[in-house]
């Protein structure tokens, strides 16, 4: 009963993958450019670290611009005092993050400091209580959040021109190498029709 209900997505996807299969270059491509976007920014993590400041200051200054337009157009709207509030709080903070972006970037170190060592606490518990099905896993997972955060938090302030760019470089490269998988995956499929029957 379970393969009726799950068979007509996985050849859905399939179909979609082998439709994918002629672009499968640009895949690899995206994937070596990401790559070498990875190794920039584990070479220079301050200045990865500023750009990610910039970019997130960016995004939330256009996206408070367009929360606030978005209020005045349903100013019927009960929320519209607080949908207006929010645009303008995320237009207040983008502009911040564009004004001081090393001050940005020592804020948002610390929040990921407390961020990591609180994950990795619940982590622990959670593993250490539940015993589920590898929760040794889970219990490495919450004790290298933890440390990580704890590492970060004692090189604070120094940490926050570092962290964040060395975090992205890596994001980066892993990212790439999925990218570049997933073409040479498609690469090695069968045109589409090949074995449809």
């Amino acid at each position: 009963m379970s393969t009726t209900y799950e068979r007509p997505p996985v050849i859905e996807l399939q179909h979609e993958l082998r439709a994918l299969r002629g672009n499968w270059l640009w895949f690899v491509l995206l994937g070596a450019a990401l790559i070498v976007l990875g190794c920039i920014a584990l070479g220079a993590p301050l200045i990865a670290t500023l750009a990610t400041a910039v970019v997130i200051g960016t995004l939330l200054f256009v996206s408070g611009v367009a929360e606030s337009i978005g209020a005045f157009w349903s100013r019927g709207w009960s929320g519209f005092f607080l949908h207006l509030l929010s645009g303008l709080l995320s237009i207040i903070v983008g502009l911040l993050f564009l004004r001081a972006p090393v001050d940005a970037v020592l804020a948002l170190t610390l929040l990921l400091a407390c961020l990591l060592m609180v994950g990795g606490i619940f982590k622990i518990v959670a593993a250490l209580n539940y015993r589920f099905a590898l929760w040794g896993w889970q219990l490495a997972s919450g004790v290298i959040d933890l440390m990580l955060g704890v590492l970060i938090w004692l090189e604070w302030p120094a940490s926050g021109l570092w962290v964040i760019g060395l975090f992205v470089g890596i994001s980066l490269l892993f990212r790439g190498f999925n990218w570049i998988a997933l073409g040479l995956a498609l690469r090695t499929l069968p045109p589409s029709g090949a074995d449809e029957s």
